[in-house]
């Protein structure tokens, strides 16, 4: 829910300073989509998380999911302060505490389920181009220590909102949260706003390289490789689990991508048209809450005929979505 910065100020936060009253269809249109998106994560993460973590026993890749999901829940449960932001007119009622903190927990979110998925693909990798080593090394202790790992290093990427995610008074009395980057509070300086400009630049593209570009290159490698060998061993390998992995892995980085180019164009666009600027906040904020919680719900379908899914039980369902026959047979203990 990045919407720019004071060193490169973009339309959206231009116009913040507008009346309540003046919210634009844009606008209007995405906090709508946030609550609708709200309710609809909230209830399915949850319910898939309950069902992952008491009722099917633990394995490397329930772990896995258990952990997807929460990535997803962590995501979801800011999102109503961002709607009611978005209904006022990008006016910031809840401090710059909240401002900090939410804005840390969607970019965990981004961060921990890159790297999750990430994790997955190579752990597919290992299983069909290691078996031995997996046999003897693959265990549900160390997929819960590599799991830690992932949340600890995602936070650690996303210590930037904590620094330079700030509240700040526009015209008329709004209050925007924005990412200030300019280190000095000489507002007008010009070394302090070039410097601010390029710590700016370093933070999109560790952003971009560790939350979306590398993770990309390695999970197309690793499936890539894993299919050659099941072609060359012409093994079957396409159950539900796996096109479940799929379509999760399509969903974050189809997801992610406007994101991404969006804050991209700001690097480079001091102003956007009003026109613009509204279209990229509908298109990324919908991709975003679609891989985030809308693709569980699409997890009970990939592989199933749609009236089969309303005719089989939800225990059922998630269990042929997330035990892997082939995890639990190679090392899953």
């Amino acid at each position: 829910m990045d919407h720019g910065n004071t060193t490169l100020p973009s339309t959206t936060e231009a116009n913040s300073s507008q009346s309540p009253a003046a919210v634009s269809p844009a606008h209007l249109a995405t906090a709508v989509l946030l609550f609708i998106t709200f309710l609809v994560g909230a209830v399915g993460n949850g319910l898939y998380l309950w069902v992952l973590g008491l009722k099917i026993s633990r394995t490397v890749t329930t772990l896995w999911f258990l952990h997807l999901l929460s990535c997803h829940l962590l995501f979801t449960l800011p999102i109503p302060f961002f709607a009611v932001y978005v209904l006022l007119g990008f006016h910031w009622v809840f401090g710059t505490a909240m401002c900090k903190l939410l804005n840390t927990c969607i970019s965990v979110g981004m961060f921990s389920c890159v790297f999750l998925l990430t994790l997955i693909s190579l752990d597919r990798y290992t299983l069909i181009h290691h078996p031995i080593w997996s046999k003897n090394h693959r265990t549900v202790a160390l997929a819960g220590k590599l799991a830690v790992g992932v949340w600890l290093v995602s936070f650690a990427l996303s210590t930037p909102f904590l620094a330079f995610r700030e509240t700040l008074m526009r015209d008329g009395g709004r209050i925007a949260c924005i990412n200030n980057y300019n280190i000095s509070r000489n507002w007008n300086g010009t070394e302090t706003w070039d410097l601010g400009r390029r710590i700016h630049l370093a933070v999109f593209v560790i952003r971009f390289l560790l939350g979306f570009l590398l993770p990309f290159c390695t999970i197309v490698g690793c499936y890539s490789r894993v299919g050659l060998k099941m072609k060359e061993k012409k093994l079957a390998w396409a159950g539900k689990p796996v096109k479940v992995m799929v379509a999760a892995v399509a969903s974050f980085f189809l997801g992610w991508l406007p994101y991404h180019f969006s804050q991209g164009v700001t690097l480079y666009r001091k102003e956007l048209p009003e026109s613009v600027s509204g279209v990229l906040l509908v298109i990324y904020t919908l991709t975003n809450c679609f891989n985030a919680c809308f693709s569980p719900i699409l997890y009970l379908f990939v592989g199933e005929q749609f009236c089969h899914v309303f005719r089989t039980p939800l225990l059922t369902l998630v269990k042929t979505a997330f035990v892997d026959n082939l995890g639990s047979s190679a090392a899953d203990t």
